[in-house]
């Protein structure tokens, strides 16, 4: 009995080690991991002459999150009179020293500012406890270098259709949405699905827009449709259906994280 007992001890001892040394691994191979993921966009994303910058997509989230709280909207708060959150204010002619010129960063102050190597010129300054990383700061000059195209916010901006891609199997799209995946798929030397059956279609149709299978008599009535419009016909029916906006509130609510909370978002947590 103490025999067992000594090798189930000793047992035990051994599991323990184990799993320790596997999660000290696990936390060198995440570090590690960590390390080369910073270290990819430095090693030449930002230095890529060709790379096409977004001001929205790039330019906008580091002005934002670095600049606002001290040249943004709110006057009250606003520093040397600089605002950079409104065009006419970044660009604005400041006493001959504008804070950015198109295609010259050397002449721009912003630019000037944030790559500043004395801690009383650099912005953001040190007590704001913002900075901004080498990255950001080749990216804000890449971006001034091409020209600072500025960009209203995308809810500001009518939204235009863009032109469709070309596609060499031109029988398989059936609308516009359809030649933007084929142009995908085909450059990833993928062909496109064949046209599934009525009752694949259905099945997948009433699952998406209500969250529940078709009935038999509804698989009998598309089934048994063969007007051209058949499945449009299908599709007004489902929209009809209150289903499909108790579906669509599901979705609204998964959204709004309603099941983690108990009502508001300042609520406790709970799984």
């Amino acid at each position: 009995m103490g025999c067992h007992m000594f090798k189930a001890k000793r047992l035990g001892d051994l599991v323990v080690r184990l799993l320790k040394i596997g999660s000290f691994f696990q936390r060198v191979a995440s570090f590690g991991l960590g390390v080369f993921l910073m270290l990819i966009p430095l090693s030449g994303w930002v230095e890529s002459e060709g790379i096409e910058i977004s001001f929205d997509s790039d330019i906008r989230p580091i002005l934002s999150d670095k600049c606002y709280a001290c040249h943004g909207p709110d006057k009250k708060k606003r520093k040397a009179n600089l605002r950079l959150d409104i065009k006419e204010g970044a660009f604005a002619q400041r006493d001959g020293y504008p804070a950015i010129v198109p295609g010259k960063p050397l002449d721009s102050t912003l630019y000037l500012r944030i790559s500043a190597e004395d801690p009383k010129d650099r912005m953001p300054p040190a007590h704001s406890e913002r900075s901004l990383n080498q990255q950001q700061i080749e990216l804000l000059k890449r971006w001034i270098e091409n020209g600072a195209e500025w960009q209203e916010h995308w809810s500001f901006t009518p939204p235009k259709r863009p032109n469709l891609p070309t596609v060499q199997n031109q029988s398989w799209a059936r609308n516009g949405i359809d030649h933007f995946i084929l142009s995908r798929l085909e450059d990833g030397g993928i062909p496109g699905s064949p046209k599934a059956d009525k009752r694949t279609l259905i099945r997948r149709l009433t699952f998406d827009l209500t969250g529940l299978p078709p009935t038999p008599a509804e698989i009998r009535q598309f089934l048994d449709d063969h007007s051209p419009d058949a499945y449009q016909k299908l599709i007004d029916r489902l929209l009809a259906k209150p289903q499909y906006g108790e579906q669509m509130g599901r979705f609204w609510l998964d959204a709004a994280r309603y099941g983690d909370t108990h009502g508001l978002h300042v609520d406790n947590y709970r799984e």
